[in-house]
């Protein structure tokens, strides 16, 4: 069985964690399917949006403690860090292209923060999100000490990690962690939905939004204002702009197509 079902229509990468028996937690094999669908969307013009999700009952139960070895003297987790939690975070907030992710289940551990990595997340009203690695003595990775602070402030973020209790998909989505917290039956859907939208839309604008956006977390407002007049300037001198410009003019909806 595939750890990873990657399929490509309409411009979509649809990608599914498919390890429903472990709840989707990640092993090497998980991490390798998701590393070469990065590069499939890094190098394929056809790939203008990326939608990822869980098969089964769970979204991902974070590392997959079973794959651990426990007899060694040390283990030195930072290895799997460097190999592959951080390079597959790194490469997600890079890709200029958006990520939507739908949160189908609980998502623990690496698995939660692997889901807040995502551009723009929707998550099932039953789905839940746990900053696990407290109950087995560690801390957040996979970005979590990131981008806790920086969704949900200091001391949610500090609770979230110290206590390790479960936030619900509502009140994950009332404290800014998701977008959108939507009925179970509506999820697919509602993912689809968009993941359509946004491949259709001008794709080379998106890509600088990601980039103006996630750049502004370390700017001042001064360097802020500079970046939007550079990303302008750049995305000014596409063909979708054009196209936009004159979609506007003649009424009618643009046909961008990602230039």
């Amino acid at each position: 069985m595939e750890p990873a079902l990657v399929a490509l229509e309409a411009g979509v990468l649809r990608i599914t964690l498919n390890r429903p028996d472990k709840l989707n937690a990640f092993n090497p094999a998980l991490h390798k399917g998701l590393a070469d669908a990065m590069t499939r969307a890094e190098g394929e013009a056809e790939v203008r949006c990326l939608l990822i999700t869980g098969a089964g009952r769970g979204f991902c139960a974070g590392q997959d403690l079973g794959d651990r070895d426990m007899s060694v003297p040390v283990i030195d987790l930072g290895e799997g860090l460097d190999t592959r939690y951080n390079p597959l975070v790194r490469r997600m907030r890079a890709l200029p292209k958006p990520i939507v992710c739908a949160v189908n289940g609980v998502a623990a551990g690496a698995g939660a923060n692997f889901a807040l990595a995502c551009d723009i997340v929707l998550a099932a009203r039953s789905a839940s999100f746990i900053q696990a690695f407290v109950k087995i003595g560690l801390v957040p990775d996979c970005g979590g000490s990131y981008f806790l602070p920086r969704l949900a402030g200091t001391q949610r973020a500090m609770a979230l990690a110290m206590t390790g209790e479960r936030l619900s998909a509502e009140d994950a989505e009332r404290w800014g962690l998701i977008w959108k917290c939507v009925d179970d039956a509506q999820l697919r859907a509602e993912s689809e939905k968009l993941a359509l939208q946004l491949a259709s839309g001008p794709t080379r604008s998106l890509g600088l939004i990601k980039q103006a956006m996630y750049g502004s977390a370390s700017n001042d407002l001064s360097t802020q204002l500079d970046l939007e007049r550079d990303l302008q300037r750049e995305v000014g001198k596409g063909k979708d702009y054009r196209e936009g410009v004159a979609a506007f003019l003649e009424k009618r909806k643009p046909r961008f197509t990602g230039q």
